[in-house]
């Protein structure tokens, strides 16, 4: 993200706690200006000077999510709606809101979701988003402008890559033990994302004018990238070489499924272009483990697996019950 706003004549802060700074696949050189920081802790003049936040911070994934419901709703959904509300008093005219294709939980198969289309959320996670959203809306006003930026599930190499999101798992599981195990029976939709598609897409929303985007929703994604979690296995079987699908002996019906609708921010935001897909990607993330002599241990580890991180974050006392560091 830093990088694709610079590229576009930004000058760029950082705000995070740092929980995942260990957690490189690769080496990351950009350097800017930051402040380190819970979210939960930030103030006014922490803002000021600012004039388009991107907030993305939030404890991420379901799994993370339902560690403790009531630290997911504390951080992903009182912090926003706080840092929402101090960035409007310290003068920031923009508010790009990582929101969740999550949010939409569980729906029919055929039945392709706007971003007007009922809510069904399954998760603490996915609840936090709608709040968030909710609260969010209530801020908006001439001076003010929210956006909520409805991501698909994101998938993608990355300085910081996560292995707990579907297609680099996948791809993880296929590279490290030549199989690509799925735990679901693979019938589950999931709308997919690249997560230079998704940069490209805050970029471009940031840029846009404001009559076009002010206090709206967009999923972001694009419509030919809504897959089943089998068609995925069968993507990956095709990337890397002498690999099997094992579906698990336990598996079960995933009840989040559903399939989105993109059209809008192509749409609205003609500068939005995005340029990824399912096969390009797991290619990526193929050579990426193949450069970094991926390991299934380093794959099942702490260093890409986010929950797996904040519980060894816990038991070694650098943070307390609440997250916060010691």
């Amino acid at each position: 993200m830093t990088a694709v706003f610079q590229a576009a004549g930004y000058d760029v802060v950082g705000l995070d706690t740092f929980y995942f700074a260990e957690c490189t696949l690769e080496p990351d050189y950009i350097k800017v200006a930051e402040i380190r920081k819970d979210i939960r802790d930030v103030t006014v003049a922490d803002l000021e000077g600012i004039d388009v936040i991107c907030h993305m911070a939030a404890l991420s994934n379901d799994p993370l999510g339902d560690l403790d419901a009531s630290l997911t709703y504390d951080i992903n959904h009182s912090a926003s709606t706080k840092l929402a509300i101090l960035a409007k008093q310290a003068g920031v005219s923009r508010f790009l809101y990582a929101s969740s294709c999550s949010m939409y939980g569980a729906s029919s198969a055929n039945e392709i979701l706007t971003e007007e289309s009922p809510l069904n959320p399954l998760t603490p996670y996915a609840i936090s988003k709608i709040r968030t959203e909710d609260d969010l809306r209530k801020l908006a006003d001439d001076h003010f402008s929210p956006v909520y930026m409805r991501n698909a599930t994101v998938y993608g190499v990355s300085p910081r890559l996560r292995a707990d999101i579907v297609l680099n798992n996948l791809t993880a599981w296929a590279y490290t033990t030549g199989k690509i195990r799925i735990m679901s029976d693979g019938t589950p939709w999931r709308p997919l994302v690249h997560v230079r598609d998704v940069c490209a897409a805050f970029v471009a929303v940031a840029g846009a004018k404001r009559d076009a985007i002010h206090n709206q929703a967009f999923n972001v994604g694009q419509n030919n990238e809504n897959y089943q979690v089998r068609d995925l296995a069968e993507i990956v079987r095709q990337t890397v070489p002498n690999c099997t699908v094992e579906y698990g002996k336990e598996s079960v019906s995933d009840p989040r499924n559903y399939r989105v609708d993109f059209s809008k921010i192509k749409q609205i935001v003609d500068t939005f272009k995005p340029e990824w897909n399912a096969q390009r990607g797991a290619a990526e993330l193929y050579k990426a483990y193949m450069a970094a002599g991926l390991t299934f241990d380093d794959f099942q580890g702490r260093r890409y697996v986010r929950l797996k991180q904040i519980k060894h974050l816990l038991d070694t006392e650098l943070l307390n019950a609440d997250l916060r560091w010691n």
